[in-house]
């Protein structure tokens, strides 16, 4: 038996082993998958070097950038296919450690980054050329959230460029006139500076290139002293001391590569020195990816099979031929009979004879293409309704809660914790609890928080109360009414924060609908389910004794109804509790900003400090609004049954 045990296994040694030698790695090659587009494209056409090019397995990680350094400084992962030089503390630190390498320059001439505007503004304004002209035109970047400032578009929270922005910001002087406006992510910015455009509206704002958008729009670059790399040190650190002014580098792109992964993959290392692209070429690929609403992987693939004189000088030749074979061309460009392994239209066929394609349906287009005709016909009553929302309903409570002395909020809420709850150590823990959140140096966020939940929550009972009434006493309104909420209920909630944004800008406006959208279901099917279940018979004596429709709503209805429309409040403001964390991510101040930013520089610290503040909130919130809930005989019994001895 051990003998057929060993011949099996010669005979399976035997047949892999010319595989294995002809493969430019003996191990799976990790790649981090990134975010952006650049990175998409050039991770993906690097996979595709190494899968289809030198037999090598491949592997995808994702991640947000600091996660993926990390990974790839402890060898968890060997390739980050786009890494920007000199732009990130825990690259450079792995680099001084030897554990990482950057090697090659993919992008000729390296990538350009700066403060821009919109051309059309410079031409507008012939005065506005460098930083320190901002000043006499700060009117015309004027900031929505606060009329009194303009507005600086700065990174996400949490990217090393947001960090040197608000250096340059600060060293500038500008901080006295600009406000530093975080979007978010990178998405949201995109949908920020797009919106602008449409709209040949006025917007300073930091940017950088690749990008399709760079490509896709005209911007102006304002004009900064020369670069100085002493000083441009300083302003990468946070807590940097130095007050000087320094242009923006143009920083080399290379791929990023674990130390062990140069000395067990030479080969393939040697052709990742050599991978480079032309600006237009990089920037053109990236356009055609998002005007085609293609993939990464599809762009690379297209790019791949249009340009073999590009790529066929990194390779050697037994690899670009396979390449070559693989993509179903040859290496003059052009095509050959063969489909190709990787071709993803492919169309494979059922055992029954049948085709598997589908038709192609999409809405996408369309959608977008009718989203972006609102914004360029009707971008302007949107933001007037945003300045109205800000103006009359955000802004006037924001500013309240902040007059408020803080010690005067922890009892007020301490003392509604004791009238609802009726329990004094609920009092003290909910007090406790607020004093433990500005003591985590939260309290501006939470009042950035509680501002929006309570416009938010506000605007949702004057229109979800009405509508669930009115479901209530017509059957026809129901039936065309619930399938609406149906999809509003289990649509994701990012989803809604997309229109919201192209429609209202960047900020605490269109965190507010989104919010509104997401929490109005609960409360509208509540309110009708408590109307439509009170006792038939008191309505009929309501009826009897010769009350009017609005009579009987206003008193048997509501009363009766009253537990299970509170129930809906309850539901309503838990879930805009939860959405107003999402919102960070379209820009709006808060705890989930707090968040975002511990997720995007893996600040552990930072964000167990905002998430216990969230759950905080949460917690006091849901135990106050489920106690005024209960109905007066209902929570004067529970507090009956708290004080009857036992025994």
């Amino acid at each position: 038996m051990r003998q057929w045990i060993a011949l099996t296994l010669l005979c399976m040694s035997a047949l892999l082993l010319p595989i294995s030698a002809s493969a430019a790695c003996d191990t799976p090659i990790k790649f981090g998958t990134l975010t952006w587009e650049s990175g998409q494209f050039t991770s993906s056409m690097l996979k595709y070097i190494a899968k289809d090019g030198y037999n090598c397995t491949v592997e995808e990680v994702p991640g947000a950038g600091p996660a993926l350094e990390t990974a790839l400084s402890q060898k968890d992962i060997q390739v980050i296919g786009e890494q920007w030089v000199g732009r990130s503390p825990i690259m450079e630190q792995a680099l001084k450690d030897n554990k990482v390498a950057v090697i090659g320059d993919t992008l000729k001439g390296g990538a350009t980054q700066g403060w821009y505007v919109p051309k059309y503004v410079l031409e507008e304004n012939p005065g506005l050329r460098s930083y320190q002209d901002l000043p006499k035109y700060a009117e015309l970047f004027q900031d929505p959230e606060n009329p009194g400032k303009s507005r600086f578009m700065n990174c996400p929270s949490g990217w090393a460029c947001e960090v040197f922005n608000t250096r340059l910001l600060k060293n500038t002087g500008l901080d006295r006139v600009f406000n530093n406006a975080h979007p978010g992510t990178g998405a949201a910015l995109d949908a920020e500076i797009a919106s602008a455009f449409e709209q040949h509206k006025p917007l300073l704002f930091y940017y950088w290139q690749p990008t399709g958008l760079m490509a896709k729009y005209d911007f102006a670059p304002l004009e900064f002293p020369a670069h100085d790399d002493a000083c441009w040190q300083d302003l990468l650190r946070a807590d940097g001391t130095s007050d000087c002014v320094s242009g923006f580098p143009v920083s080399p792109l290379g791929i990023a590569v674990s130390t062990p992964f140069l000395k067990t993959n030479p080969e393939l290392a040697e052709v990742f020195k050599k991978v480079q692209l032309t600006s237009d070429e990089l920037n053109g690929a990236i356009l055609e990816m998002s005007e085609n609403k293609r993939s990464g992987e599809e762009q690379a693939l297209v790019f791949l099979r249009e340009n073999p004189n590009v790529w066929q000088a990194w390779l050697s030749d037994e690899a670009a031929t396979n390449l070559a074979d693989k993509l179903g061309i040859s290496l003059t460009g052009a095509v050959t009979d063969n489909t190709g392994a990787i071709d993803n239209r492919a169309v494979s066929n059922s055992p029954l004879g049948l085709s598997s394609r589908f038709p192609s349906w999409s809405l996408e287009s369309p959608l977008n293409n009718t989203l972006a005709n609102v914004v360029q016909n009707y971008g302007g009553v949107f933001r007037t309704i945003s300045t109205m929302a800000l103006t009359y309903l955000l802004l006037p409570i924001e500013r309240l809660l902040t007059v408020i002395p803080p010690w005067l909020i922890i009892a007020l809420v301490s003392v509604l914790a004791w009238f609802g709850v009726r329990k004094i150590w609920f009092a003290l823990a909910c007090g406790a609890g607020l004093f433990l959140i500005g003591a985590f140096g939260l309290w501006g966020a939470l009042v950035d928080t509680l501002a929006l939940l309570i416009v938010s929550v506000f605007v949702t009972v004057i229109i979800g109360i009405p509508i669930g009434i009115a479901m209530s006493g017509s059957r026809l309104l129901r039936r065309i009414v619930t399938p609406i909420l149906d999809v509003m209920q289990t649509m994701p909630s990012f989803v809604y924060l997309i229109p919201v944004l192209m429609l209202f800008g960047i900020g605490k406006v269109p965190a507010l609908f989104a919010t509104i959208v997401y929490a109005l279901p609960p409360l509208i099917r509540l309110t009708m389910l408590g109307i439509t279940q009170v006792n038939h018979e008191m309505v009929e004596a309501g009826r009897s004794f010769g009350s009017t429709h609005f009579q009987l709503l206003i008193w048997i209805k509501l009363p009766q109804a009253l537990p299970s429309i509170m129930a809906g409040i309850n539901q309503a403001v838990m879930m805009s509790l939860s959405m107003v964390v999402l919102a960070s991510m379209i820009g709006a101040p808060g705890l989930g900003e707090d968040v975002l930013q511990s997720i995007q520089t893996l600040n552990i610290g930072q964000g167990l400090q905002a998430g216990t503040a969230i759950v905080i909130v949460a917690i006091i919130i849901d135990r106050i609004t489920q106690a005024f809930g209960q109905g007066k005989r209902a929570r004067q019994k529970t507090i009956d049954a708290r004080r009857r001895p036992m025994g």
